[in-house]
């Protein structure tokens, strides 16, 4: 059910602390931590902590939320010190999605070409 946590999902495991995780910011709603492989000097992941399995489903179910990963992705920004950076959401499998549960991908520190992929 959206929302509620999965077994399945390790991004669920890592909100549960039960899958460890360079944890660099968390909010009430939302948990933000490194990417384990990252693209740029900065990559890092944030999530809400309810599960949705993309972010246009998180953006439907709970626009809220949707809003909270955006502002905590311009936090991991300011603390990492970036001038530009990119937010990426991977929706499907052709987008590269590979864990099914929303997520944003903070990205910066080296140049970011266009188109990216």
């Amino acid at each position: 059910m959206a929302g509620e946590p999965q077994d399945d999902c390790l991004f669920c495991k890592i909100v549960a602390g039960h899958v460890p995780a360079t944890i660099v910011r968390e909010t009430e709603t939302t948990v933000a931590f490194r990417d384990i492989n990252p693209q740029a000097p900065t990559h890092v992941l944030v999530i809400p902590k309810a599960h949705h399995k993309d972010a246009a489903a998180l953006a439907a179910a709970d626009p809220a939320a949707a809003a909270d990963v955006l502002r905590e992705a311009e936090a991991v920004a300011a603390e990492d010190k970036l001038e530009s950076y990119r937010i990426v959401f991977n929706t499907g499998h052709g987008a590269g999605q590979t864990v099914w549960h929303a997520h944003a991908h903070v990205l910066g520190g080296r140049g970011l070409e266009w188109p990216p992929g």
